[in-house]
């Protein structure tokens, strides 16, 4: 089989897509500790959807001038996304790694799909069920666990890391954004992502100025355009491109479920790549998060 063959395949394949989607968000959080000392929160971002808009620009032009009249008439809806579940969740995701570990970025990022079904409650009454405010509850005392470091007098004595606080932050900003994606206008994944890319990128720009008007800006180095470059490829743009695929091929609902994956992958890149230590307050607090999903998602409504 010619290799153009093989690739239309896995293009295909939607469980091979989500799973590489999903490793290279778990990659993220490799790269945002890496990026310490290397390039800046502000300008990482910045630089991020910059790339991202480039890339995405070229390859989605035509869509997006065939559906120019409905992304100009929702063009406020689309810029509050890209600022929000783009630049918002990114921003708070790499100061997030400047004091927190990268298992930890990805344990947490596990409660996504719980803040979801909690948004999605309170803007829609989205029924919950019974046994999903049980795996509602599982999940949070998961993400308490990997928070206070598997030692409740860390609650008890109000001992928190700021970044864990920072990541559980931004998992609640990114939830908005997914509760707030049920009322996308009728236009096609890639113009959508076109201009939310844009969108990231002009909120980013104040960030970026108030980083280097306050002296905080790092300069990428050699290895910061490296970490710029692979956070633009993978984590960016090849993740959303297979996402919105396997969405594609096999519906939101069961694509989700992907997501689930992210802190799995994130662990074991941390502990393979970096060399953190994989304790066990960081394994009760995974089973317990993917478990309390595993939970609600099993015992979710019929739509």
């Amino acid at each position: 089989m010619r290799i153009s063959g093989v690739l239309r395949g896995a293009y295909g394949n939607a469980y091979l897509l989500l799973t590489i989607c999903a490793m290279c968000w778990g990659g993220n959080a490799i790269a945002g500790r890496l990026a310490v000392g290397e390039v800046s929160p502000m300008l990482l971002t910045l630089f991020r959807w910059l790339g991202v808009a480039i890339l995405i620009w070229t390859l989605a032009r035509p869509r997006v001038l065939a559906e120019a009249p409905v992304l100009r008439a929702h063009l406020g809806y689309f810029m509050m996304m890209g600022g929000i579940g783009f630049a918002g969740f990114n921003i708070l995701y790499y100061i997030a790694a400047h004091s927190t570990t990268a298992i930890n970025l990805g344990i947490l990022q596990g409660a996504v799909p719980i803040f979801v079904l909690l948004g999605s409650y309170a803007v829609y009454r989205t029924a919950i069920t019974p046994v999903q405010c049980a795996g509602i509850l599982v999940t949070v005392i998961g993400v308490a666990v990997v928070t206070v470091k598997g030692d409740p007098r860390n609650l008890l004595g109000m001992v928190f890391n700021i970044g864990d606080l920072l990541m559980v932050a931004a998992c609640f900003v990114y939830a908005i954004y997914a509760v707030l994606l049920r009322k996308r206008p009728e236009v096609s994944g890639l113009a959508m992502f076109a201009v939310m890319a844009t969108a990231a990128l002009l909120a980013t720009l104040p960030f970026a100025l108030w980083e280097a008007m306050s002296g905080g800006m790092i300069w990428p180095t050699a290895d910061g355009w490296a970490i710029v470059g692979f956070v633009v490829l993978f984590p960016s743009f090849t993740s959303q491109l297979f996402f919105m695929r396997g969405v594609q091929l096999i519906g939101p609902g069961r694509a989700g479920v992907f997501i689930n994956l992210v802190p799995i992958f994130a662990s074991g890149f941390s502990v393979l790549l970096l060399g953190e230590h994989f304790a066990v307050f960081h394994g009760v607090g995974m089973a317990l998060v993917l478990g309390g999903i595993w939970i609600a998602e099993r015992a979710r409504p019929a739509a």
